[in-house]
């Protein structure tokens, strides 16, 4: 049996549709059209099915919190109206703090981080004494855990009594952050720059750049690029962590919400700071979701960012 170049090109016209409707443009086939309003009947009972069982499974959970019998007693101590309308401005007032730290530690975190990473990747036997060093650093500080490292530096520095070294907690909190951080983002730009193919740089160095330029021209783009999702992530997360510079008596969210526990006995406050510092984090891990999107995406494309 002999199939015509007609008969073998008419299941491909009825999904290109018709393409010479006196020059008014594209006109899809009927199958287009019923394929398409397939997907949007499954799409709609998906987005149905998805919004009934989240309303059930929050429907049933507040029958159990609602009924279980220490409810009224845990509603008074942390659900407190009253006590939460008078938390909440100094929790705002204290988040400030909060957002500076973050900004301005963000900032020496992906520095340190970058130049610790860069150590760690320097070729060459002069270079080990550095690459010993860098690596110490990232293995003893991301073993630490970042409460004692704060108790370390924001308690025991000012116990040493050391001329022309301040003793804020603000400011000792911040370098305690930074240590700690510093070495998790040194392991992601790490990992971005031994992701890049040595071919880059043979590339590179065959074009008469130096090692240096290739590495700054080259290689460093490439792996930041690569690595801006965990970046992000890392900073989702050191947001949330400058709450811990209240150990050392710092007045940002957290200790503006402790300081009226302790005067009320009632943990309200403590649910305002939590709940601030959720909605100030959920626009950035919206952020990191949609940059995570996109670049896979694009390298499912070929492309790049």
């Amino acid at each position: 049996m002999t199939v015509t170049k007609e008969e073998s090109g008419q299941e491909g016209a009825d999904d290109k549709g018709d393409m010479t409707g006196g020059g008014d443009g594209y006109v899809p086939s009927q199958r287009r059209i019923e394929r398409e309003a397939y997907k949007r009947a499954r799409s709609r009972r998906a987005t149905a099915i998805g919004a009934l069982s989240t309303l059930l499974t929050g429907v049933v959970l507040y029958v159990v919190v609602v009924n279980a019998p220490g409810w009224p007693r845990t509603k008074e101590t942390f659900f407190d109206w009253g006590y939460a309308r008078e938390a909440f401005p100094k929790v705002l007032e204290g988040l400030w703090l909060n957002v500076r730290l973050l900004l301005i530690c963000g900032a020496a975190v992906l520095v340190l981080g970058m130049l610790i990473a860069v150590a760690r990747t320097l070729r060459g036997p002069v270079f080990f004494p550095l690459r010993v060093l860098a690596a110490a650093y990232t293995d003893f500080f991301r073993g630490l855990p970042l409460i004692i490292n704060l108790m370390i530096v924001v308690l025991g520095v000012p116990a040493l009594r050391l001329q022309g070294v301040t003793v804020d907690p603000v400011l000792l909190g911040g370098t305690a952050l930074t240590l700690t951080y510093s070495a998790y983002v040194a392991e992601v730009f790490r990992a971005g720059i031994e992701s890049v193919h040595p071919s880059q740089r043979a590339a590179a160095r065959s074009l008469g750049l130096t090692n240096r330029q290739a590495l700054r021209y080259v290689v460093l783009p490439q792996a930041v690029r690569r690595q801006v999702p965990p970046l992000l992530n890392d900073l989702v997360s050191l947001q949330k962590d400058t709450g811990l510079v209240s150990i050392g008596g710092a007045i940002d969210a957290v200790r503006a919400a402790d300081i009226i526990v302790g005067r009320s006995l009632n943990y309200t406050p403590y649910i305002v700071a939590g709940l601030v510092f959720v909605a100030l984090t959920i626009p950035m891990t919206r952020f990191t979701d949609w940059v995570t999107a996109r670049m896979d995406r694009q390298r499912a494309q070929g492309g790049s960012l």
